[in-house]
């Protein structure tokens, strides 16, 4: 699967290119100009210093003194930038520098710029015609200086760059900011938490986006409280039938003759199945809906007592719950109360009836915010204990039920953020069921 690359990134890499990118062309534009620009300062260079030196070379030669003669042809000491020939009428070297080749240089007698492979040359002449000086300039030269220049441009570019990634990174890590903020907020949102987003800190151009997802949460708000009330409703609506048709039926099994007894009895068990079974399925769909969480957190250790205490006034209950709750024990999160005791009631007559009935169930609040149901009973396949949270799965036992409590339990916690753990044989024992419930801690 491909990874979805960040708008950071993204970003990063695209205004880091054009600023390399823009940084090249205008160096590029700039090594051009220059190469113009040097071109003519170093003509104007060579004009110039051939154009002041022919006089003086001229003056010089018409003293022909021993000491001009040595004066003339005195070598300079280093390297010279600029190289130059004195020449007569018929082209004979009559003074050359030092760098200068003792052969003519391969340009016509003809004032003016003449260029060779290696180098440029302008031509001057003297008044009377008789002298001519070719001053010599090395294209390696203004190769050298453009190179330099062009150097002195590129260089910075890779400074440049690494500081353009830091500085486009911070800007747009700042610039970003309110689009993390809104990212992070509407993911939270969740069953349990669909407050209204908070849109004041946020800039222009997320206000649409803020309060889109304010209408929609609100819709789905309404919507959820609408499937929770219907299924509220339902449930009421539902047991008051069933129990009026038991009632009936268990009035009708004392005035009818015996041998009509086995089919009402069977009319009775159906309709306590079918009781429990709208029961779990009411309770399946108020899980769906999504009831687990709170926005408050709730002291769950009340909700447990009550549970059972309830349980254990029904008769598969009685004298058969044992309550362990330690003196520094504590049970709390953000839950929804009511999903909570589906949770409990669910584990706890999962226990009773799929446990011997001559059995105690034991329940065990620990102190890292963790609810503990243990029972008796044969010890239950490990490839089978992670089928038993799907929907009207049964493991092999003979007790009545719909095969759905503990799938209900497994869908409320997963919205409690919080964990189920099935293991047989119980801990600390060689058979039994063991079912425990860790909630996040507070």
């Amino acid at each position: 699967m491909k990874r979805n690359d960040s708008m950071t990134r993204r970003m990063v890499i695209a205004l880091t290119s054009v600023v390399a990118l823009s940084w090249l062309i205008a160096s590029s534009l700039g090594i051009m100009v220059m190469q113009d620009e040097f071109a003519e300062i170093f003509d104007s260079g060579v004009q110039e210093t051939a154009e002041r030196l022919l006089p003086l070379i001229a003056d010089d030669l018409s003293e022909r003194s021993p000491e001009a003669e040595r004066r003339l042809v005195q070598p300079a000491g280093g390297e010279e930038y600029l190289t130059y020939q004195l020449r007569d009428r018929e082209g004979e070297v009559l003074l050359h520098s030092h760098d200068s080749p003792s052969e003519p240089f391969d340009v016509p007698l003809v004032p003016g710029f003449a260029d060779t492979a290696t180098q440029r040359i302008y031509t001057v002449v003297s008044a009377d015609g008789s002298l001519y000086l070719q001053m010599a300039d090395a294209f390696a030269n203004r190769r050298e200086a453009i190179v330099e220049a062009g150097t002195a441009l590129i260089l910075p570019l890779l400074l440049l760059i690494p500081l353009s990634i830091i500085a486009v990174i911070l800007v747009i890590r700042r610039t970003l900011a309110p689009v993390q903020s809104l990212r992070d907020e509407i993911g939270s949102k969740d069953s349990g938490n669909m407050a209204p987003v908070d849109d004041a800190h946020l800039p222009a151009e997320l206000h649409p986006i803020a309060r889109s997802v304010n209408l929609l949460l609100e819709r789905l708000r309404a919507a959820l409280e609408s499937e929770r009330a219907f299924a509220s409703n339902s449930a009421h609506e539902l047991r008051t039938p069933i129990a009026g048709a038991l009632a009936q039926a268990q009035r009708l099994q004392a005035d009818i003759p015996e041998e009509f007894a086995p089919r009402v009895d069977q009319i009775e068990r159906s309709l306590s199945h079918l009781a429990q079974l709208a029961e779990k399925l009411l309770q399946m769909s108020r899980a769906e809906a999504g009831i687990g969480t709170s926005d408050t957190e709730t002291d769950l250790l009340p909700i447990v007592e009550l549970v059972l205490e309830d349980i254990g006034r029904s008769d598969i209950g009685v004298k058969r719950i044992q309550f362990h709750l330690p003196a520094d024990a504590q049970l709390r999160g953000m839950i929804n109360a009511d999903a909570f005791g589906i949770v409990v009631r669910n584990l706890v007559e999962n226990a009773l009836v799929h446990s011997p009935v001559d059995s105690h169930v034991d329940v065990h609040i620990g102190n890292d915010n963790s609810l503990r149901v243990v029972n008796s009973g044969p010890v239950i396949d490990s490839a089978l204990l992670p089928k038993l949270t799907t929907r009207f799965m049964r493991g092999t036992t003979q007790a009545s039920g719909s095969g759905l409590g503990l799938a209900i339990v497994h869908h409320l916690v997963q919205q409690m953020n919080g964990k189920l753990h099935l293991t047989s044989p119980a801990a600390g024992r060689n058979e039994g069921f063991e079912a425990r419930v860790s909630l996040p801690g507070t």
